[in-house]
């Protein structure tokens, strides 16, 4: 009876183990497919977002994709593309923000940020000399980006250039910065490393300044105050009676 019971209760222990380790590797599966899928839509949404004006260095999306597919977390070939299709996206969108509402968009307050009137008019100018250089050039530029591809629409360019043009660029840029980051990633990782200790030092030496600026400017008005108090007795012992 007791040998029974010991077993039993073995094969219960057991079972148990199992399905703990069952619902464990689960788990680690359904969050690893979770990552995975959120990552794709985070680096797509990020450039999405930096072509569209937001200040995100269209980089730095393309650097941490090509980081976790060095780690595993992404697959390359569907990272990559993910990539193209974020930075176009966005690009294609302001075109057509540009070429349906025409100088209308200049009224928006969110376009008057990245495109002013007279931003606007250099832009025409250089899309009347060269179209095609101007969107090449336009689509490595942090802050000219987004006033480029709007004029571009604006100014009515074919859209068959700026498609040429934008999808040309980013097929070579894209995947150089890809790559190398990929290739490179040990030494981001330090440099990372490094930046986040230099923050440190650098947060240190700001707390340090402050305090020394508030300290002196303490010392200022206490010697403003001990100079105004020491006036006011000389004058009152002046005074006549």
């Amino acid at each position: 009876m007791g040998q029974a019971a010991y077993a039993v209760g073995g094969r219960l222990h057991c079972t148990r183990k199992t399905w703990h380790r069952s619902s464990g590797e689960d788990a680690v599966e359904a969050l690893q497919e979770f990552v995975d899928n959120f990552t794709y839509i985070g680096v797509f949404g990020a450039l999405l977002l930096g072509s569209l004006g937001v200040p995100i260095p269209e980089e730095m999306p393309i650097i941490a994709a090509a980081v976790l597919s060095h780690e595993g977390i992404v697959v390359w070939w569907l990272a990559l593309p993910v990539c193209l299709l974020g930075v176009l996206s966005g690009d294609m969108v302001l075109y057509w923000v540009g070429r349906h509402w025409g100088e209308q968009v200049l009224n928006w307050r969110m376009v008057r940020l990245v495109l002013t009137p007279a931003r606007e008019q250099w832009l025409k100018v250089a899309y009347r000399r060269h179209a095609l250089k101007t969107v090449v050039t336009a689509r490595h530029v942090m802050g000219l980006r987004a006033a480029a591809f709007l004029t571009a629409g604006i100014a009515r360019v074919p859209f068959w250039k700026f498609v040429v043009a934008d999808a040309g660029a980013a097929i070579l840029g894209v995947p150089l910065v890809f790559g190398l980051a990929n290739f490179f990633t040990d030494q981001i990782k330090a440099i990372v490393a490094d930046v986040h200790r230099a923050e440190r030092w650098l947060g240190l030496a700001v707390l340090l300044a402050l305090a020394a600026i508030l300290a002196v400017g303490v010392w200022r008005w206490n010697r403003r105050v001990g100079k105004a108090r020491l006036d006011e007795d000389q004058t009152a012992g002046h005074s006549p009676p």
